[in-house]
């Protein structure tokens, strides 16, 4: 079998870039989209197992034959940007050591999102490099396109975090929201490629569950940064969010239930969402309720509010491994680089 090359030609380039963290689903997707992006070089891929295999062996479905090697000072030489993707705590000495060369690195894991480091340490343990966090921007483009465009550091959201801010931006915005219900359904993939008997066939065919309905780490995520949108610096305290696991392998759907500060028509609503997401090339708002197949394996976000019966109601749709995580990253590393934001998705 001929070996598969790179398809772009190097001088093309605008950077090289190294994945790490290439063994699970969003680290995988992301190598797929450097190397297939029209402007990237994929220079190299680590992973903390599996080294010496090739990526398209491990994950046939995206074809890139690189082989995986293990990270170190050496994997961060030749390359300009990185993308890492490895769970928190393992995340942030890889990050640290990236930054102190000089890499612009966009980070998948929890280790930067968050501001507070007291909060971060209460649901993440002791963090791995604390000094880091006043340098890294949320990787929201649609909320924080021009910090990251002069970012070092981007912080990619949670799968959870990117669907409900989205969805609920507009109206944190305005200052509307006095509380509000999430409920989160996710595929199976947003647990990740070692999820356990939790996510195996026999236990999520056919079935539903919702997990962590206390507690879950994304709830401070979602409530800090609905917090700075609001014009008040307070708004989200009143925040249900309960997750579900549903038997297909990536999407989710949030849908938001609130209480507004006071009466809106579906004519305010509309309007308040057209002007706020206007020009925003993966926001799309509609007319009817959004699925999951409707943005299977791309970078859309769908988005449709209503004046219900008695609440607001927000749907947002997202594919989890796609605008939740390693599509939302290849945006925002577009702009760290100076490359059109919506190349190579």
């Amino acid at each position: 079998m001929a070996e598969l090359k790179q398809p772009i030609a190097p001088e093309g380039a605008v950077a090289r870039v190294m994945v790490a963290g290439v063994t699970g689903y969003t680290g995988a997707l992301s190598a797929w989209l450097v190397w297939h992006h029209p402007r990237l070089e994929l220079a190299r891929i680590t992973g903390r197992s599996e080294q010496g295999r090739k990526l398209s062996d491990l994950y046939p479905r995206y074809q890139v034959p690189l082989e995986i090697t293990e990270v170190g000072p050496e994997a961060f030489e030749d390359v300009e940007a990185g993308i890492v993707a490895y769970p928190h705590g393992a995340s942030a000495p890889v990050v640290a050591e990236m930054r102190g060369m000089g890499l612009s690195v966009v980070d998948l894991s929890a280790d930067f999102r968050l501001e507070d480091l007291p909060t971060y340490e209460r649901f993440y343990g002791e963090h791995g490099a604390p000094e880091l966090l006043d340098g890294a921007v949320y990787g929201l483009p649609e909320l924080n396109r021009e910090e990251i465009r002069k970012a070092g550091l981007v912080a990619g959201p949670g799968c959870y975090p990117t669907a409900a801010l989205l969805g609920l931006a507009p109206l944190a915005e305005a200052g509307l929201i006095e509380d509000v219900v999430i409920d989160a359904k996710s595929g199976v993939s947003g647990a990740g490629r070692n999820g356990g008997e939790a996510t195996s066939f026999v236990g999520v065919t056919e079935n539903v569950t919702p997990y962590k309905p206390t507690g879950h780490r994304h709830r401070p995520e979602i409530i800090e940064k609905l917090n700075l949108l609001s014009p008040s610096g307070s708004g989200a305290e009143h925040l249900t969010f309960v997750p579900h696991l549903v038997p297909v392998d990536q999407g989710e759907l949030v849908s938001c239930y609130l209480r507004t500060s006071r009466e809106l028509g579906q004519a305010e609503l509309d309007s308040l969402y057209a002007a706020r997401y206007e020009g925003e090339p993966f926001i799309n708002l509609v007319d009817s309720p959004p699925g999951m197949r409707d943005i299977r394996a791309s970078n859309r976000c769908h988005i449709q509010v209503l004046a219900g019966d008695d609440r607001v109601v927000v749907f947002s749709a997202i594919d989890n491994l796609w605008k939740g995580s390693s599509g939302q990253a290849i945006q925002s590393l577009n702009l760290m680089l100076g490359i059109e934001e919506t190349a190579g998705l």
